[in-house]
């Protein structure tokens, strides 16, 4: 993620009781059913996220209506419980759902704040998988959040924009909103005649009837949940192929065909063919970029396999360095996502490592330069290895970040680093990981103690010597 203008980037939900006996506390041969957590036990975000059950795929059928902001639909949750499951949580903000069923059998539901609470006709033995389908409407909104601002569905002049970090899922969908529960995402949205509705993953085939048009889109890797995106209005779409995989990318209407930002993401397969020298193979079954239109939009976004770009970054002119930000989170960030958001700086710290390796491609503009530059003006207070919710997108995770994973280069050596890149992309591929096993694998193939290396880097709040 980038916010534009600076070196980093940057609900009460209507209930329903649907009938259905609760879940038994226990089974005929004294199994004990509880309910699953109402967070996944993030230090940072608490309630984010549930717990009880891993989600395998969400399967959405959505309708839109731009003209009174009204979103109807079924979402299909596949999952697996991790627990002896009485009842658990999704979270689901500003939308009611009206029924509800587990494996095809009526279920109780609530609202209980940003939560629907399902408690199924009969407990969920532990790795039992189930289904849950939820028939859910209303009017979605904005997820408020004083510190990091505001996230989620946004209803714009001709459609709406979904998207946001660290959440926004729970604003148009029934999720385990949080980056440890990864899921593959179907999505077959409905939208008036003449507007577009581009997403994420491969796209299906489009079909039209009685003056609505349903466009379809795949993404069968798994993915964090903050992840998603539809983005609805009037777009000219680009399709093709690159490297025998769908490249769609899309511009506003209102953006010139031949602009900054039309120009700017025409060079996404060239960016990724590079970065992919770097990281090893391009993860995901799609390539792409939309730009979005809107003021309130002022950030990018590494929405898996498409990234979303505020047309902010493309006011003074051509910009690849946000499209190799972005495309490098593919691979950091998306493919190998956080355990806890705590850890962002893996994510932020080889984005920007990846911007200074293609400003070095590109305008000739070293790394090592790049290092300098920051090194020489860099307020060393701020560390990124635990910044706080307040920090979790400042300039230690981005900047600082982007220092250390060259400084690490520099410490173990280029022909280390670069066996460590291509591992850690395809060991933790499709998966999660932490701090603590980036410093085990770096350790492990350069045969280093780095413990003092990381924590002067990371937790430390004076400026680390440069001892390569």
């Amino acid at each position: 993620m980038r916010r534009a203008g600076f070196v980093l980037i940057a609900f009460l939900v209507g209930s329903c009781s649907t009938s259905g006996g609760p879940a038994t506390s226990a089974s005929a041969d004294a199994v004990t059913f509880k309910p699953g957590a109402d967070g996944a036990g993030d230090p940072y975000f608490p309630t984010y996220g549930n717990g009880g059950y891993d989600v395998a795929g969400y399967d959405l059928n959505l309708r839109y209506d731009p003209k009174n902001g009204h979103l109807a639909g079924t979402a299909t949750i596949t999952a697996v419980a991790t627990q002896n499951l009485s009842r658990f949580d999704f979270d689901l903000a500003k939308l009611a759902a009206s029924r509800v069923t587990v494996d095809g059998k009526t279920a109780t539901a609530k609202s209980a704040g940003n939560e629907l609470v399902v408690t199924p006709a009969a407990g969920i033995r532990t790795g039992t998988p189930f289904t849950v389908v939820v028939d859910y409407a209303g009017t979605p909104g904005q997820l408020a959040n004083k510190t990091l601002g505001d996230g989620g569905w946004l209803r714009t002049d001709a459609g709406a924009v979904a998207l946001g970090q660290p959440e926004s899922a729970s604003t148009w969908y029934p999720v385990n909103d949080h980056p440890s529960d990864k899921a593959t995402f179907k999505l077959a949205m409905t939208v008036p005649d003449g507007l577009e509705a581009i997403s994420i993953g491969v796209p299906g085939r489009t079909t039209t009837a009685d003056g609505w048009t349903t466009w379809r889109w795949t993404e069968n890797a798994p993915l964090a949940s903050y992840l998603s995106t539809v983005v609805i209005g009037q777009y000219r779409i680009t399709t093709g192929t690159h490297d025998g995989k769908p490249m769609v990318t899309a511009v506003p209407e209102s953006v010139p065909a031949d602009g900054a930002a039309a120009k700017s993401v025409a060079r996404t397969g060239e960016i990724a063919d590079f970065l992919a020298k770097q990281f090893g193979p391009y993860p995901f079954d799609a390539y792409g970029g939309i730009v979005v239109e809107d003021e309130r939009i002022r950030y990018a976004l590494e929405t898996q396999s498409r990234p979303a770009y505020g047309q902010a970054f493309f006011e003074g002119g051509e910009n690849s360095s946000v499209v190799a930000h972005e495309l490098a989170h593919q691979w950091f960030g998306d493919s190998v996502a956080l355990e806890k958001w705590q850890d962002i700086w893996l994510n932020e710290g080889f984005a920007t490592y990846a911007e200074w390796l293609w400003l070095e491609h590109d305008d000739d503009v070293a790394v090592q330069a790049s290092f300098d530059r920051t090194y020489n003006s860099f307020n060393w207070k701020l560390a990124p290895g635990n910044p706080g919710v307040a920090k979790l997108f400042g300039t230690a995770v981005y900047d600082r970040g982007g220092m250390t994973v060259y400084a690490l280069r520099k410490t173990i050596g280029d022909k280390a680093f670069g066996t460590l890149l291509t591992t850690w992309t395809s060991e933790h591929r499709n998966g999660n990981a932490d701090t603590a096993d980036l410093i085990a694998l770096a350790e492990k193939i350069s045969g280093k103690d780095l413990g003092g290396f990381f924590q002067a880097w990371l937790y430390g709040t004076t400026k680390p010597s440069l001892t390569y």
